[in-house]
C-alpha cells in the first residue's frame, strides 16, 4: 500500500456477550505510553491523531489499562476521544501494578480493584465501563473474591461486562462460576501460540478472545520466509499477514494490535481487507511448527 492509496477501514464484527458488537480488528493503547514508570509519550498530539485516526478507520474498539503510563494511557483516551461516540468500546483493565519499565506486579484485594475501576471511571469520564478486565489473577487472594469484586460493580451498573486477561481453561471456569465473562485476553500470535486450548474453549462458550502481542512474527519475517513470501503475493506486508492470519484463525479472535504511529496505524487496519486462501493460512501455520 502506498501512501497515495487510501487505507483500508477495519471490517468484520464479533458481539461479546450476544450484544455488544465491537470491530473483530481492534486497537491497544499500551504502546501511546512513554517507556518510563510514568510514561507519557515524547508526541502527545500524534497520539491523540493516532486515536482518532483508529476511530476514523471504523474501529470501535479502544483497549487500555490503568497500569499503562499507569493512568496515561487512560487520560490520552479522554483527551482524544471524549465526547464518545455511541458505538464506541472502551476496554480497560485492572489488577496488575508497575513498579518499573519492566516490574509489574498483580495486586487482586477487591477493595483495590474497586479503587480502580472508579479512577478508571474518572479518569475515562464515563458512567459505565463497557469492558473491565481482571488483569491478572493475583495468587495471594481468592479467584472468586476478585472476579466477585467485578460482579458487584457490574451489579451497581459501574461496569457493563467482564474479561480475564492471561488465564488457564480451569481459571476462566472457575471464574465463570461466580459471573459471566465475555472476553479473555492471552499471549497468542502466529509464532506462539501456546493458549490455543483456551482459544479453543473460547469458541465453543462464544467467548472474544483478544490475543496481546499480535504481531511477534520473529523468524518468520526473514527474507525468503513463507511469511516474507505470502506478503509479496498479496502485496501486503508481513504484519499485516500476521494479522490476517489471526482473523482468519477463528471468529472469536479479536486482535488488537498497538502502535504509537498513525502510518502504522493505518497499515495495521489495512490487515482486515487482506483475505487469505485455505492454502494460505496453512502454509503459515505450518510454518512455525
Amino acid at each position: 500500500m502506498t501512501s497515495k492509496e487510501p487505507p483500508a477501514k477495519a471490517s468484520g464484527q464479533f458481539s461479546l456477550a450476544g450484544e455488544l458488537p465491537v470491530t473483530r480488528l481492534g486497537y491497544g493503547a499500551m504502546q501511546l505510553t512513554g517507556p518510563g514508570i510514568w510514561g507519557y509519550p515524547a508526541d502527545e498530539d500524534e497520539a491523540v491523531r493516532v486515536l482518532r485516526r483508529a476511530v476514523e478507520l471504523g474501529v470501535n474498539l479502544i483497549d487500555t489499562a490503568d497500569s499503562y503510563g499507569p493512568t496515561v494511557s487512560e487520560e490520552l483516551i479522554h483527551r482524544a476521544l471524549h465526547p464518545y461516540t455511541a458505538d464506541l468500546v472502551i476496554a480497560t483493565k485492572a489488577g496488575l501494578t508497575r513498579q518499573g519499565p519492566d516490574q509489574w506486579a498483580p495486586v487482586g484485594r477487591p477493595e483495590y480493584l474497586r479503587q480502580q475501576a472508579e479512577l478508571s471511571l474518572r479518569h475515562l469520564e464515563l458512567e459505565r465501563i463497557d469492558l473491565f478486565q481482571l488483569h491478572r489473577i493475583d495468587p495471594q487472594v481468592p479467584l472468586a473474591d476478585q472476579v466477585g469484586e467485578l460482579k458487584t460493580l457490574q451489579d451497581e451498573g459501574k461496569i457493563s461486562y467482564i474479561g480475564l486477561s492471561e488465564v488457564t481453561v480451569d481459571e476462566l471456569r472457575q471464574a465463570q462460576q461466580v459471573v459471566g465473562i465475555v472476553s479473555v485476553q492471552n499471549l497468542y500470535n502466529l509464532a506462539n501460540r501456546s493458549a490455543e486450548p483456551l482459544l479453543e474453549h473460547t469458541e465453543r462458550e462464544g467467548i472474544g478472545f483478544i490475543p496481546w502481542f499480535p504481531l511477534a512474527t520473529g523468524e518468520l519475517a526473514g527474507p525468503g520466509s513463507p511469511l516474507e513470501k505470502l506478503a509479496e503475493q498479496h502485496g501486503a506486508t508481513a504484519s499485516q499477514l500476521a494479522l490476517a492470519w489471526l482473523l482468519w484463525r477463528s471468529p472469536v479472535m479479536l486482535p488488537i494490535p498497538g502502535t504509537s504511529s498513525v502510518a502504522h496505524l493505518e497499515d495495521n487496519v489495512a490487515a482486515a481487507g487482506v483475505t487469505l486462501s485455505d492454502d494460505d493460512f496453512t502454509t503459515l501455520t505450518k510454518a512455525v511448527r
